[in-house]
């Protein structure tokens, strides 16, 4: 039996301001070929279809030619919601588009039925179980106790009916402890959201969604295909690819990957703003490329994110590194500057935060507001 596990596509994310539509039809596009070459049994999509419950029109029609697409394929499809997702809205028409293959997982009410699917070994169970909070199991189980999320999981698996004999296969989008996550994931406060990986024991893989790195738990009995695309900083030394799993006879289980190629890297420039804004710095390859920029300057350029923007057009962050950053990472007082007048601290201050230059207007408006205290200081 062979699956391809995918998750967290994030359909209609914007990073930085910076709209992955079309990064995301590219990648698809990709995904589509490996699909075609290796001819799964199903596909599973891990949960966050969409980067928001309320996704834009642009991320619906890309959801819609996707599925469509495995469809006209035949191609079994089994997605859950993750938590960026609307259980209600994915859910939406899954009983005809069952009929077609393609099965949404229904929103959470402790009743789970699996897809059966059929090989040379016999059955495989694929189980759905959408991303969940402990106020949903304890309103699907009342009588049960569900404080926290590992409790909660623990009883909604519990619910689950298993067949020791057959080969189950588990869908799920939590946090499941010992996994590393990226920057781009939202983080519940102290860790509240964990679940211990033994809560999944009774399954031969578990197909997880939520975290965007690709990493193995288990001995890969639980894995993390993590994003088909790098959606923060923290990502851009992660290798993206499709996770495709090949279950034998119970027990026999290889996990392997195919590479994704973007159609921008994710990366980052360190050096001196006089050294990254000669040519030679940045014509040629990898330009197009999203970028975070370090500068090592002392002095913080003025209109320094603009600037750099007409060499580096997919500048997404700049940031410093130099005493003044040092300092305040260690959380050393940084002494106030003689050599420069208020409004520009002002300035590089408003660059700073919001990632643009202060529009002229503004400028004027700070020069009026600066001078005014001045007059009433005197």
């Amino acid at each position: 039996m062979k699956l391809v596990h995918l998750s967290d596509l994030h359909l209609g994310k914007i990073v930085s301001g910076f709209s992955m539509v079309a990064d995301q039809q590219y990648i698809l596009k990709q995904i589509e070929e490996i699909i075609e070459a290796e001819r799964p049994d199903a596909v599973l999509l891990a949960g966050d279809l969409y980067d928001k419950s309320v996704p834009s029109a642009e991320a619906v029609r890309m959801l819609d030619h996707f599925l469509t697409w495995l469809a006209e394929r035949r191609i079994t499809t089994i997605a859950i919601s993750g938590n960026h997702d609307s259980a209600v809205r994915t859910a939406f028409a899954s009983a005809i588009l069952a009929q077609e293959g393609i099965h949404m997982a229904p929103v959470y009410d402790g009743h789970i039925e699996p897809i059966l699917l059929q090989d040379a070994y016999g059955e495989v169970a694929i189980y759905s179980l959408p991303y969940i909070k402990p106020i949903h199991v304890r309103q699907a189980f009342p009588e049960e106790e569900a404080g926290d999320y590992d409790q909660a999981l623990r009883v909604a698996v519990s619910h689950i009916p298993l067949s020791g004999a057959r080969r189950n296969v588990l869908l799920t989008h939590q946090f499941i402890t010992g996994a590393s996550r990226a920057d781009s994931e939202e983080m519940a406060v102290g860790g509240l959201d964990q679940v211990d990986g033994e809560v999944f024991a009774a399954f031969d893989y578990v197909a997880a969604g939520h975290l965007h790195r690709p990493q193995n738990l288990q001995n890969g009995r639980i894995r993390y295909c993590g994003t088909p695309l790098k959606y923060s900083f923290s990502e851009e030394r992660d290798a993206k690819s499709v996770t495709v799993v090949e279950l034998g006879e119970k027990g026999d289980r290889r996990v392997r990957t195919v590479p994704l190629s973007p159609l921008h890297d994710m990366r980052t420039l360190r050096g001196s703003y006089h050294d990254l804004m000669r040519p030679a710095s940045y014509q040629g390859a990898g330009q197009e490329d999203y970028l975070r920029i370090v500068l090592t300057d002392e002095e913080e350029i003025l209109n320094g994110f603009g600037r750099l923007q007409t060499a580096y057009p997919n500048l997404m962050k700049l940031e410093y590194d130099n005493r003044r950053t040092r300092a305040q990472d260690r959380g050393e007082e940084v002494p106030a500057g003689k050599d420069k007048r208020p409004s520009e601290w002002f300035a590089a201050l408003y660059e700073k935060q919001n990632g643009e230059p202060m529009r002229p207007a503004q400028e004027a408006l700070l020069k009026g507001l600066i001078e005014e205290i001045w007059e009433e200081k005197e």
